[in-house]
């Protein structure tokens, strides 16, 4: 058998080049994956670590040189966990960004993504002081349940230029474990909630049973426990008496 041509060695030796590198490429995305996933089991009801993993996987698969994860609170988007982020621009982002941001526009217009190429190209203060701090690339994809939009993961490059599609559909797996995390966050808290509401109305009911007839007991654990449930620092409980009011218990 006579040997294969030099062009087609090199040909075949490119391909399992790039067959390798998308192994690990893929290799490394699911252990990446696989590290948010196991956060978030460890961690329910807490989302801190979860979005701070979630931003250093992000970092370093998307070949991003910074990146932030916000909430939606109102009209504004607030970090909730920064990566990276120069501080002059980490200054202004903890003031919040407005639904006219480059990179909230199209997601509250419904967009899967939003992707700047270059922030240079870009009027608008935000842009500015991007380029003015070295930022040019910004991708945001929506942490969205349903048609709400209640936060969003950016990710910046120092270098103009795009986002690859497997990075974008990296960037939105990370988006879905974010909001998966809130899920499992807001039902633990609503469970531990209607708990504590069961909890209180059954101690002020064996209360009323051990004190039957004399009220200043029920009213004492009332009081107590609506505090509390508020989280209140004070309270005070009054009577009326058809004609006035009259403080049966207080806590100072």
């Amino acid at each position: 058998m006579s040997p294969l041509p030099d062009s087609m060695l090199e040909d075949a030796e490119k391909l399992i080049a790039a067959l390798r590198l998308e192994r690990d490429e893929m290799l490394a995305r699911e252990a990446a994956l696989a590290e948010v996933l196991q956060v978030v089991n460890s961690s329910p009801g807490y989302l801190a670590p979860v979005f701070d993993i979630i931003l250093e996987k992000a970092h370093s698969l998307c070949n991003s040189d910074h990146g932030t994860l916000f909430l939606r609170d109102g009209a504004h988007f607030r970090p909730a966990a920064i990566h990276g982020v120069p501080e002059p621009i980490a200054e202004r982002l903890r003031e919040g960004l407005g639904v006219d941001a480059p990179v909230v526009r199209p997601l509250l217009a419904g967009e899967h993504f939003a992707h700047i190429l270059d922030m240079a190209e870009l009027d608008h203060p935000l842009a500015q002081l991007s380029t003015k701090s070295g930022v040019h690339a910004l991708l945001s994809v929506p942490l969205r349940k349903g048609d709400e939009l209640f936060g969003m993961i950016v990710t910046a490059r120092f270098e103009a230029g795009a986002f690859s599609d497997k990075q974008i559909a990296l960037l939105q797996n990370f988006a879905t474990q974010a909001v998966i995390a809130m899920e499992n966050a807001r039902l633990i808290t609503e469970t531990r909630e209607a708990l504590e509401q069961q909890t209180a109305t059954a101690e002020v009911l064996q209360v009323i049973n051990a004190s039957p007839g004399d009220l200043t007991p029920v009213f004492d654990t009332m009081l107590d426990r609506a505090m509390r449930l508020c989280d209140a620092a004070y309270g005070h409980l009054y009577t009326f008496d058809g004609e006035r009011v009259y403080p049966t218990a207080m806590r100072e």
